[in-house]
């Protein structure tokens, strides 16, 4: 490959700067603009390629790998002279982002994601008991499920319910969000206490949580491996960060 020249390599710094601002943590990120100065002046781009490791996102969801490379770009030549990404329309990319089951568990421990599961009011036998959700659980066994653990506490009775459950993951209609199927429960005298974790796991895998602003993500393909998750997505970019 051959080495960026110096329009590039500023071009590039401004965009990681502009991603890391939009990010509450990330342990290594890489832009890597492709140019012709040739068609630069002319406002064209050939790709840029955004590599980014430990990425920490919205609701405090990190993600161990995404990198995303686009389709020839179009921009504001002037203000790529002087180090700006200003697209002059819309462009198209490809992404793969790579969820490690820490990570996940990591998300469930998550203030967002714990709040979430406290003072549940739930239908139980005709009467309506408000229930807590404490030490859950996840896991990436392989054979493509997701296995779920919580003690579930009964407010009310004062009592403390488990429940174990595995289940498939896959697609939704509109390629954004995650549907649950193939729910297998160890004890399904507990089933009834595990649908808000089962929203809580479509929420973190919504793949909306990995857009950066005025970017859309829709998935493609999703692969649930033993430890962990592999999403390939497309992507519309409006405008990259600025820095």
């Amino acid at each position: 490959m051959n080495q960026p020249d110096l329009g590039e390599q500023a071009i590039s710094k401004a965009a990681e700067v502009g991603i890391e601002n939009q990010l509450d943590e990330v342990e290594d990120l890489q832009v890597d603009v492709r140019a012709n100065p040739l068609d630069l002046v002319g406002g064209k781009l050939e790709s840029v390629t955004i590599d980014g490791k430990g990425m920490v996102m919205k609701k405090e969801l990190r993600a161990e790998r995404l990198i995303l490379q686009t389709d020839a770009i179009a921009v504001d030549s002037v203000k790529a002279a002087l180090g700006n990404l200003k697209l002059t329309q819309d462009t198209n990319a490809e992404a793969k982002i790579v969820l490690l089951e820490e990570d996940l568990q990591r998300a469930f421990n998550s203030e967002y994601i714990k709040g979430k599961l406290q003072n549940q009011k739930l239908d139980l036998n005709s009467e309506t008991v408000t229930v807590n959700a404490r030490n859950v659980k996840f896991t990436l066994p392989g054979d493509k499920k997701i296995g779920l653990e919580a003690d579930i506490e009964i407010a009310e009775s004062q009592t403390t319910k488990h429940i174990a459950l595995s289940a498939k993951p896959s697609l939704d209609a509109d390629g954004n969000k995650i549907a649950i199927a193939d729910v297998e429960y160890h004890d399904r005298e507990n089933a009834a206490f595990a649908q808000a974790l089962l929203d809580s796991t479509k929420e973190i895998l919504d793949l909306r949580n990995f857009e950066l602003d005025a970017m859309s993500l829709k998935i493609d393909k999703l692969d649930v491996c033993q430890g962990k998750i592999i999403m390939a997505a497309s992507a519309v970019i409006r405008e990259f960060p600025d820095n």
